[in-house]
């Protein structure tokens, strides 16, 4: 840590580069380890959280006007709208008893259900051979069947995508049914572009000739299934993340809402501070002696002031993301379906997930007569989805969910459009390399942590970002953790990697040409 000396070094620094509208803060006459955090979502919260906890005086900068991040809650008309829908479930005990101190009561307990939706019917998700054999009816199963023995018998010898996995091991025609639509509306890519290392991580325990087998013979219907129970705040996960501002907040830690950060200054090897900006164009420059950041990659670099070597800006500029909207749906029906979330598997409509949030917690919707749907929609900032009207959005999303048959389109009362930059990372074939080129560029800055989904560019769930940051935490006031090796458990989702140690979840990646 910085003594007194470097802190006022830098002071004076920061005095000399700053101009006379721009407010410098600087943490100075206290033995408490200064914490800069960079956004407000579930890793920047948690952060803070743990580092009052320690007895540190934590800062956070949030360029958005509400705190949580993807996790959060947004409010229209008293009902309330989750972006993508957040199951609160963990293996990590610290994480639990973490989620339980916050919420206590207002922490429910769900069961989940979630099916596919394919020519109005539904099937289990995960998929259950027999069940899809089943609902097809007699005449698709002879196709599905007579496409699977074509493919044990002409498979494809070298399995490089995702198609050529699926196609093996179910036959084409359960590929197009089941798989293709699906995968390729979440990541705009082809299925023949997706490596087939994600297929045999996310698809366990799974194949049509074991499902064939036991129609005939007998045995075990089951498959190895996702989690069946979930926690859940009574008002929606932003109601985990407004709670832990409001503590910090009696606390007396300062949350920066709507203060977007511009620059990151750094001296001799160490960051010195951070300048934002608000909506109004002031700015503030908060000084520290530790910053821990979960805002992407790719900004944070763009921020460096000095900027890093050419190399490690244009691996930034490599990173990609997955943009998400949601189209919120108010309904005139006390009851819509069952199903807390609907996977829409038809290529004929553009939406590839339906949330019902009254299925979630009955108090996500004010009047119990209505139904409030999210329709989801993956998309990229600046295509025409993302910049469409809202109310051309919603009268797609109606339009949508009538023709699937969920509801008539006289029974929209109201709507909303939600816009979520940068939800998902995208996991592409250079990402390794221009990953680990930032990373090494960053470990030579000592006092700067990168925690979270975007500030780590890894498709982590909301545990394991949490638990980033209480490494990181931990780490200001002299722990040894190492932020980036936060994993997922081989039965939290799909298993070990080739050395038997459990590794992070696979996401699509193109296959590799050789």
């Amino acid at each position: 840590m910085a003594d007194d000396k470097s802190n006022d070094a830098a002071a004076r620094l920061l005095a000399a580069e700053l101009n006379g509208a721009e407010k410098t803060t600087m943490m100075k006459g206290s033995k408490r380890p200064t914490c800069v955090i960079i956004g407000a979502g579930p890793a920047g919260l948690t952060a803070a959280y743990e580092l009052s906890d320690m007895g540190g005086a934590p800062v956070v900068l949030e360029q958005d006007h509400i705190v949580g991040g993807i996790a959060r809650t947004v409010q229209y008309r008293d009902y309330r709208f989750d972006i993508g829908g957040h199951r609160f479930f963990t293996k990590v005990g610290l994480i639990n008893a973490w989620w339980e101190k916050i919420l206590g009561e207002d922490f429910l307990v769900r069961s989940r259900l979630s099916r596919i939706y394919y020519r109005g019917t539904f099937f289990d998700y995960p998929l259950r051979p027999m069940n899809a054999l089943r609902g097809l009816g007699p005449a698709e199963t002879l196709r599905i069947v007579a496409s699977y023995v074509r493919a044990r018998i002409f498979p494809t010898l070298e399995e490089k995508s995702f198609e050529d996995w699926v196609c093996n091991r179910f036959g084409r025609r359960l590929f197009e049914i089941f798989f293709k639509t699906y995968t390729e509306k979440v990541w705009d890519m082809k299925c023949d572009e997706i490596g087939a290392d994600w297929a045999a991580q996310r698809i366990k325990n799974l194949n049509l000739g074991s499902a064939l087998k036991d129609m005939f013979l007998g045995g075990n219907d089951e498959i190895t299934t996702l989690i069946r129970q979930f926690r859940y705040p009574r008002l929606g996960p932003g109601m985990m993340w407004e709670r832990v501002a409001d503590i910090l907040e009696r606390r007396g830690v300062p949350i920066h809402l709507g203060h977007r950060v511009i620059k990151m200054h750094m001296v001799e090897g160490r960051v010195t501070a951070i300048t934002a900006i608000d909506t109004d164009g002031n700015r503030i420059t908060v000084a520290g002696e530790n910053f821990i950041s979960s805002m992407p990659i790719r900004e944070l670099i763009a921020a460096m002031d000095p900027a890093p070597p050419d190399s490690v800006v244009e691996a930034s500029h490599q990173l990609r993301y997955r943009d998400f909207l949601t189209v919120g749906l108010v309904v005139g029906k006390q009851d819509v379906f069952n199903d807390n979330w609907v996977y829409i598997h038809s290529p004929s409509v553009r939406v590839a997930r339906i949330q019902n949030f009254k299925n979630w917690s009955a108090e996500m919707v004010p009047d119990p007569s209505k139904t409030s749907l999210g329709l989801e929609y993956f998309v990229k900032q600046g295509d025409e989805m993302w910049n469409a009207a809202d109310q051309d959005l919603i009268e797609l999303a109606t339009r949508e969910c009538a023709e699937l048959g969920f509801i008539d389109h006289s029974d929209v009362l109201d709507g909303t459009v939600i816009r979520m930059p940068k939800a998902y990372p995208v996991y592409d074939s250079e990402l390794k390399q221009n990953l680990n080129c930032i990373k090494d560029y960053l470990s030579k800055l000592e006092n700067l942590q990168l925690v979270g989904r975007n500030g780590q560019h890894r498709y982590n769930n909301q545990d394991h970002s949490m638990l980033t940051a209480i490494y990181a935490a931990r780490n200001v006031f002299g722990g040894n953790y190492d932020v980036w090796d936060v994993n997922l458990e081989a039965e939290y989702h799909e298993g070990r990697n080739e050395s038997g140690r459990i590794g992070e979840r696979l996401i699509p990646q193109p296959k590799l040409v050789s």
